[in-house]
């Protein structure tokens, strides 16, 4: 029987699982769905309905989530010979990542809406409705490995691809849901148009469909729109370190920490250098600007850690990634407890990085393999060199 690394294991028919196969419609799921059948596991497809109006969501290369994607998602199940559901998860999703989303911008924070919908929705209530109905795991089209320890653990890993790899948003994961998850795609060191021609050999129609990008419930991709929409206008100050004012907004949730661009400032900075979005307050609707040595991050606070395992027991050498796409620094890292007795992770940079923005996740590394995520709360920064005197 073919099967591939990370596999959940179960004593029903040797080796052989009830998979649900999560299908959004695009070429990595289908192909991620068609591995795990061809592995001799008993596979359902799945497709989850996420918006309550899916017509106003993103058609063609920029969704996931329309009638389109769902169509093409069952035209794959029934070329790989398995059967196919769609599964209402709408309202789940427009609160726990929709609403959380508006929310978080709302409190001056950047989070990351995929990252949510992994942890709330494709392995909380996707996977726990799959366990209850008798399935064995959930599989995904996700570029991450899952290696089983010695004693029977799982541990989340990098894909072997790196430059595909997506364990970032996939460590909010705790080691009960590894247990039952499945990514046939992470030991693949192929391209993505290996990918696609492998769907081709196989006859999947979403050979071609180009990916999704973005975030799948705005529509045109006008993040600010959408949430000007829901948010209201609120007309505010942008101000420099010192608190003098240099142009105006209509929103301070439009701006993320760390932006140069869209700043429209009426007032050029002294030394003619770009000015950066430095610190964004929902309490008095303003946005701080200033140079781009002052977004200098030397450590962080984050909160609602979450391991992929067994927690650290202490402080230790990581690397962190601090965005989907984005490198990895090394950091002194260490579990802590909040004012309030909750926990949190206190994380210290080796050298000062930039562009944190609160909201974010925070993921440890241990080499390749996940140790855990948390949300950043606070960052600690600093201050930009004083001009040497002549």
């Amino acid at each position: 029987m073919n099967d591939f690394p990370g596999a959940p294991t179960t004593p029903r028919e040797g080796t052989r699982l009830r998979v649900l196969a999560a299908m959004s419609g695009g070429v990595d799921s289908a192909v991620a769905a068609a591995r795990a059948a061809e592995a001799g596991h008993d596979v359902t497809g799945v497709h989850l309905a996420l918006s309550a109006n899916p017509k106003s969501f993103r058609t063609g290369a920029r969704g996931c989530c329309t009638i389109e994607d769902s169509h093409d998602a069952r035209r794959a199940a029934d070329v790989i010979g398995i059967p196919f559901y769609v599964w209402d998860l709408a309202e789940r999703f427009r609160e726990d990542v929709v609403e959380d989303f508006v929310a978080e911008y709302a409190a001056g924070r950047t989070p990351n809406p995929c990252l949510r919908c992994n942890e709330k929705i494709k392995f909380a209530a996707l996977l726990d409705k799959a366990l209850a109905l008798g399935f064995d795991a959930v599989c995904t089209g996700h570029y991450a490995t899952v290696v089983e320890r010695p004693d029977g653990g799982r541990e989340l890993h990098r894909a072997s691809d790196e430059a595909k790899d997506q364990s970032y948003v996939l460590g909010v994961l705790d080691e009960r849901q590894l247990a039952h998850a499945m990514f046939p795609l992470g030991d693949t060191l192929t391209t993505k148009d290996e990918i696609r021609a492998e769907a081709g050999r196989r006859g999947l129609a979403v050979a071609k469909k180009p990916d999704s990008h973005d975030i799948c419930f705005i529509a045109d991709g006008d993040t600010q729109g959408f949430l000007a929409k829901r948010l209201g206008t609120a007309e505010g100050d942008i101000v420099d370190e010192d608190g003098n004012r240099l142009g105006g907004h209509q929103g301070a949730y439009g701006y993320t920490i760390g932006q140069r661009k869209g700043l429209r400032l009426g007032v050029p900075a002294p030394d003619g250098k770009p000015r950066y979005v430095l610190d964004i307050s929902p309490v008095n609707n303003t946005v701080t600007v200033g140079p781009q040595e002052a977004l200098d991050v030397t450590g962080l606070t984050a909160i609602r850690p979450r391991w992929c395992g067994a927690p650290p027991t202490g402080p230790a050498v990581y690397t962190a990634q601090l965005r989907a796409h984005g490198g990895e620094t090394e950091v002194w890292a260490e579990p802590a407890e909040g004012a309030d007795g909750a926990p949190e992770l206190r994380v210290t940079f080796t050298e000062p990085v930039r562009g944190v923005a609160p909201g974010q996740a925070v993921v440890l590394y241990d080499g390749t393999r996940v140790v855990g995520s948390a949300t950043i709360a606070t960052t600690e920064r600093r201050h930009a060199p004083a001009t040497a005197e002549s």
